[in-house]
């Protein structure tokens, strides 16, 4: 009898041991981004709110150090590319957890892996409403583009815009802002005057913009990707006479994304857009979380990206917490379905049905505040979820 409790002992401290080397095993986390090319400022504002989440609240959560493997997805509208960097990431590093994603085709291709390895898969920007359908082990931290559509829809036929003419790009996040920002106008008794699709990359919007100008609609609704596009428009919407003809321009914020506000410049004063985030939102978090931002990167200002990748880490910290270290992935997202918390962007929480993001949209007009242009917010729409989900 005294042999075999020894026994058991022996056998209850190996296991002991070999449980505290498994919890200190690091915990692996593949960001998937466009780190170079078109899209590298996605990336590189993602990889900042990440990297600073964890400069500000530590690189442990649940007992288990974080190590971050970043592969460069680049365009990152080439899903088999991504593709084959998350094979790399779960069958070559061994991550735990795959996040990033900043557009949507690499959403899309990566899913299908997340669901074969089952692992966790963190989307923290691509805003199609779908891609939380697209594996069950996948939850998103950023937005839907007809989250932010239908606010600014609703808005527009309050406030005596009755015709609007629609461009925006030909792709997923694209047809999900036209076709919710269609239905929600319609609905409130506006008026559809035209419709175009422009290329993702280097459009030509000289004809479509003279289109607009001869239909002389009320307004246009714009969704493009930010970056060189939308200053393109911006640049060609005031040089051939939009603004002036009084054609009015409303958009989903990524029009006036700060990341690309100051190239835009005094054009962007009075646009009125609809979105979940802005530098200049007034909480205690948010002027933490600038703060933190520009110290860290003083050559950059933070953006919808970079929350979406800070709260994408709040997610897994908090989750980590939960389950002990365990990155099981029906333990993760388990956990994760009706998490709340205060984000920089105000209150969000994850949607226990969809796994989708849940948050305040705000009406925001671009004004200069100081030296800067801002998107100040004028009012908002409380704890809205996708709508392109209903």
């Amino acid at each position: 009898m005294q042999h075999l409790k020894k026994t058991i002992a022996a056998a209850t401290l190996a296991l002991a041991a070999s449980l505290t080397t498994q919890a200190a095993e690091p915990v692996k986390i593949g960001l998937v981004l466009p780190m170079t090319g078109p899209f590298a400022a996605y990336g590189k504002q993602i990889e900042h709110g990440v990297k600073l989440y964890l400069a500000v609240n530590g690189d442990t959560f649940g007992g288990r150090k974080v190590e971050l493997i970043v592969k460069d997805d680049s365009p990152g509208t080439a899903g088999d590319v991504s593709k084959r960097l998350a094979q790399e990431l779960v069958v070559k590093d061994k991550v735990d957890i795959l996040a990033g994603f900043a557009l949507t085709p690499s959403a899309f291709a990566v899913a299908p892996v997340a669901t074969e390895a089952k692992k966790p898969m963190v989307v923290m920007n691509a805003a199609t409403s779908a891609v939380t359908t697209k594996s069950n082990y996948l939850v998103r931290t950023s937005m839907t583009l007809p989250q932010n559509a239908a606010p600014i829809a609703s808005w527009a036929a309050k406030n005596g815009i009755k015709t609007v003419f629609t461009l925006v790009a030909d792709y997923g996040p694209g047809y999900d802002a036209e076709g919710q920002f269609k239905k929600t106008f319609v609905a409130a008794g506006g008026q559809i005057s035209g419709e175009v699709r422009v290329p993702v990359k280097n459009p030509d919007f000289a004809p479509y913009l003279q289109k607009i100008k001869d239909t002389k609609p009320d307004a246009v609704f714009l969704f493009l990707p930010p970056g060189a596009e939308t200053i393109a428009f911006m640049k060609g919407y005031t040089e051939r006479g939009l603004a002036a003809a009084g054609i009015r321009l409303i958009a989903t914020g990524d029009l006036v994304d700060e990341d690309i506000l100051d190239a835009i410049g005094d054009p962007a004063l009075g646009l009125i857009t609809s979105f979940h985030y802005s530098e200049a939102h007034k909480s205690p978090g948010n002027k933490a979380y600038t703060e933190a931002y520009y110290k860290a990167y003083p050559k950059d200002r933070p953006n919808f990206m970079s929350v979406g990748g800070y709260d994408g880490m709040h997610l897994i910290a908090e989750v980590l917490k939960k389950t002990g270290g365990n990155t099981d992935a029906d333990k993760f997202i388990e956990a994760a379905k009706g998490m709340k918390w205060i984000s920089p962007r105000g209150p969000i929480s994850i949607d226990p049905a969809t796994r989708d993001i849940v948050q305040n949209i705000y009406i925001r007009k671009v004004e200069r505040v100081g030296n800067k242009l801002q998107n100040v917010e004028l009012d908002h729409v409380a704890d809205f979820k996708d709508p392109g989900k209903q």
